[in-house]
């Protein structure tokens, strides 16, 4: 009897077990009762017949990342590249991936191959380094429409590494070389040639100041010295005046006889001292009336 009890609660234990299921959360599972689709159980506590009903799949149903293998694809200016990616994808209806596909994994894996070496085959190869963005939608685009009936969302497709052969490798640098020489002497020789340009504006500048500067002299040269010719002639205006004054003042006449008579004898005195040659005036007795002569002028100038 103890061992039939025994039996029997075994029995009852594993019936529990196979009866009460636990889905954890974000995943979901298939159920298949007699061999054909029941259900699919979503997370929480769930109950099945036991013996009737199976637990066929069991899917995740989390983002998920799957490393595409690298492969040689060929551009369209028959150039091979090495080219791997990384595959982003989520399964959205779990009893499309157990019944639709195989193996979602592989067929998303072959697929996502072919689609990329078809792209890569419409570009040259310049292009494939500029356009992964567009490679990437693509096989997106292609993958998703497909995958829909593997119950499997395709989020995102990036290339992962790209990597041509080494002698175009080379190549490619040596361009890259070439390229960065040829713009630092552009670089260089618009410096100098800004550099020239900034020297003659320079010089430019400096004889236009330098012309200003000379011009601005030469007018102040004038400037002074017709200043100082105005002034000698206002002085000169002013002494003759003030001769005249005197000379019309009682006794002036007397005065300028005495001092025109000075004059000529200190003029003859001058010459004799300059001179070999003596000079006398051809009458000395008629002297005075050179003197006389001179005050004659004298009056009539002060009369006018």
């Amino acid at each position: 009897m103890e061992t039939i009890g025994i039996v029997l609660l075994i029995g009852i234990i594993i019936v529990f077990v196979k009866t009460i299921k636990v889905v954890p959360q974000q995943h979901a599972w298939v159920v298949e009762r007699l061999g054909r689709y029941y259900t699919t159980l979503q997370p929480g506590l769930r109950i099945v017949i036991p013996f009737v009903d199976r637990i066929a799949y069991k899917h995740n149903l989390t983002e998920m990342t799957l490393d595409v293998p690298s492969q040689i694809c060929i551009t369209r200016d028959n150039t091979q590249l090495q080219v791997g990616g990384v595959l982003y994808f989520q399964v959205t209806d779990a009893k499309l991936a157990s019944y639709g596909s195989n193996n979602y994994i592989i067929a998303i894996t072959q697929l996502s191959q072919t689609t990329l070496r078809s792209v890569i085959g419409k570009l040259e190869l310049d292009k494939t380094f500029e356009e992964r963005s567009l490679i990437n939608h693509s096989i997106v685009s292609a993958l998703d429409e497909a995958a829909l009936n593997w119950g499997v969302k395709v989020l995102r497709y990036e290339i992962k590494d790209l990597t041509p052969p080494a002698e175009i490798l080379h190549a490619m640098q040596s361009q890259i070389t070439a390229e960065r020489e040829k713009r630092a002497l552009i670089a260089k020789s618009q410096g100098q040639q800004q550099e020239q340009i900034n020297l003659a504006n320079g010089a430019k500048e400096s004889a236009i100041a330098k012309s200003e500067g000379d011009k601005q002299a030469t007018i102040n040269k004038s400037v002074a010295e017709a200043q100082a010719i105005l002034t000698v002639a206002e002085a000169n205006a002013k002494a003759i005046k003030i001769v005249g004054q005197a000379i019309a003042e009682h006794g002036g006449i007397e005065a300028v006889n005495l001092k025109v008579a000075e004059q000529y004898i200190e003029a003859f005195k001058q010459l004799a001292k300059t001179n070999n040659t003596v000079i006398v005036p051809s009458n000395l007795g008629d002297m005075s009336s050179l003197i006389t002569s001179a005050m004659t002028i004298v009056k009539q100038n002060n009369k006018h």
